[in-house]
């Protein structure tokens, strides 16, 4: 027999399918959102149906954002002429914690992966070199998670952009090996930024 009601099961389960949060966390968070209900459940619930009718992604460059293309790209002061390479929403949004970085993204949607059988056609690398073909792009950092995978996709979208006259750099010291750039603190990432070197 449950011990809580049937729509409380399901708010449960379903928490408990969230990055970082198991059967035992999801109760915890549940049980403290019923008792903070004025303060905390019905605006929660509120911002999750506006978020859910409202956020899109970003047709150029794949961030999350209320409209068809994203503050980022429609910023005229961003137009640098380079562009970052990140895995996803998570380490734009990180880079853009550490606010060094001034020109624009282009988020792949994964890495390359032979185990997961995500190839080429199942990223966004195809958008980013019909961007490259478009824009005034002088430098492509890739900004990827300092990984297997990570690494590989690097070594990939360096060889589609050979040819394109754009230079192709990745992020230096303060990455280190395994690590993801969601995981890294501010000064780590701008370092990391401003020690960029040829890929």
């Amino acid at each position: 027999m449950s011990r809580a009601p049937s729509d409380i099961d399901t708010l449960i389960e379903l928490m408990a399918r969230l990055p970082g949060l198991g059967p035992r966390s999801a109760r915890r968070a549940v049980l403290h959102l019923i008792k903070k209900r004025g303060q905390l459940l019905a605006p929660l619930a509120a911002a999750m149906q506006r978020v859910g009718d409202t956020a899109r992604e970003c047709v150029t460059c794949g961030n999350i954002g209320a409209a068809d293309q994203c503050p980022i790209c429609t910023n005229p002061g961003r137009e640098t002429g380079e562009i970052c390479v990140v895995e996803d929403v998570a380490d734009l949004w990180a880079m853009e914690r550490g606010g060094m970085f001034k020109g624009r993204y282009h988020v792949l949607g994964g890495t390359l992966s032979a185990l997961d059988a995500i190839g080429p056609e199942d990223l966004h690398i195809p958008r980013l070199v019909d961007r490259l073909s478009r824009e005034n792009v002088r430098e492509v950092i890739l900004a990827l998670n300092a990984t297997v995978d990570g690494q590989t996709t690097a070594h990939y979208i360096a060889e589609q952009v050979e040819g394109l006259g754009v230079a192709v750099t990745s992020l230096a010291q303060g990455v280190p090996i395994g690590g993801e750039l969601d995981y890294l603190d501010d000064g780590t990432i701008s370092a990391a930024l401003k020690a960029r070197r040829a890929f």
